[in-house]
């Protein structure tokens, strides 16, 4: 099991968007302040800034940063596609080189999510 802790600047907003768009699975929520959310082997844990031991670790964390986690899908247009009809925001364009085909999503807060397709045969 791996876990990332990211800032959001929205909580509840950061919760609608990985369960709605990304399929995870919340399994913690303390509305406003914190939320863990479960997809395979990931467990990602979303603080606001400031609230508890996560947001305040560091001194002041915030949002954004080039950091990120990489979900891998067999299918990236068709997720890109989607995401583009909620107004998903996004870091440039698709990179197509070494093992396959990526781009970067931004969640609501400005922090970066790899949606990565590796190379079809």
């Amino acid at each position: 099991m791996v876990s990332v802790r990211y800032i959001v600047a929205d909580v509840d907003e950061a919760v609608a968007f990985y369960r709605d768009q990304l399929n995870f699975n919340l399994d913690k929520h303390n509305p406003g302040k914190f939320a863990a959310l479960v997809r395979d082997e990931l467990t990602l844990y979303l603080s606001a800034p400031g609230a508890g031991s996560g947001g305040q670790a560091g001194g002041n964390p915030k949002p954004g940063g080039w950091n990120r986690f990489m979900i891998v899908t067999h299918e990236l247009d068709a997720l890109i596609e989607r995401l583009h009809r909620v107004d998903a925001k996004f870091r440039g364009d698709i990179s197509d080189g070494g093992a396959g085909r990526a781009i970067l999503l931004e969640d609501p807060s400005g922090n970066p999510i790899e949606l990565f397709e590796f190379k079809k045969d």
